[in-house]
């Protein structure tokens, strides 16, 4: 398919039904301009100029779009050429400004911030105990993967190529494509094969006996592999 040619919606369709990476690559060149500007506008607002800081909230703002935020557009009902746009536009804006009033709250240590449990990837039926388990243990399984990856000089960049293409589902192509990566697709490549050694590697590392654990003769198992 011609995804160049393709209306913003019906672009934005195949790439939430999982379309090959030509979609994904274009829906970037396409809306990147856009993302970028409204993250940069927002972030201003609040007074964050960071360029890494801006940088991370443009990927941060993929990853949720990308993951559950294409789910919120009304493809079934007729829409203005440019509502996409304008969807896009608002979603990015919300979550931009919903990030600093959490960050903002932490920081003054004042209330509860409260989190969706569709954001940590906890939502689950009524009376679903063992759907909440499982969540609360891929929660897990997670944030060790993502203490695995945070070493090196590139570990921000390299983050966001890891979990854009284990949790978004990007192809190391449509991963280049974006202008704050800076590598080729091969680069990309090469990078996931190193990342995902390295968290196996970690994962499989059988982890010191804590004091307690040693007195109790029990050990913690290490996480299941990728």
């Amino acid at each position: 398919m011609d995804y160049a040619n393709a209306p913003a919606d019906e672009l934005a369709l195949h790439c939430l039904r999982g379309a090959d990476q030509a979609a994904w690559t274009e829906f970037i060149r396409r809306f990147h301009p856009l993302i970028a500007s409204v993250v940069i506008r927002v972030a201003r607002h609040w007074g964050e100029r960071s360029p890494q800081a801006i940088d991370d909230l443009v990927q941060e703002t993929y990853l949720k779009l990308c993951a559950a935020g294409l789910r919120g557009f009304k493809f079934a009902t007729p829409n203005h050429p440019d509502a996409m746009y304008g969807y896009i536009k608002i979603f990015t804006a919300n979550l931009i400004h919903d990030h600093f009033k959490r960050s903002r709250s932490k920081k003054r240590g004042g209330g509860t911030v409260t989190t969706s449990l569709d954001d940590e990837g906890l939502a689950c039926s009524p009376g679903s105990s063992t759907s909440t388990a499982s969540a609360v243990e891929r929660q897990v399984l997670i944030r060790q993967i993502d203490a695995c990856l945070s070493t090196g000089p590139d570990s921000e960049r390299d983050r966001r190529i890891f979990w854009l293409y284990y949790r978004v589902g990007l192809a190391a192509s449509a991963i280049a494509a974006l202008p704050t990566i800076g590598l080729s697709t091969k680069g990309v490549e090469s990078t996931l094969l190193r990342l995902t050694r390295q968290v196996r590697q970690r994962l499989s590392s059988p982890r010191p006996k804590q004091p307690s654990e040693e007195k109790s003769g029990e050990g913690i198992r290490p996480a299941e592999s990728l």
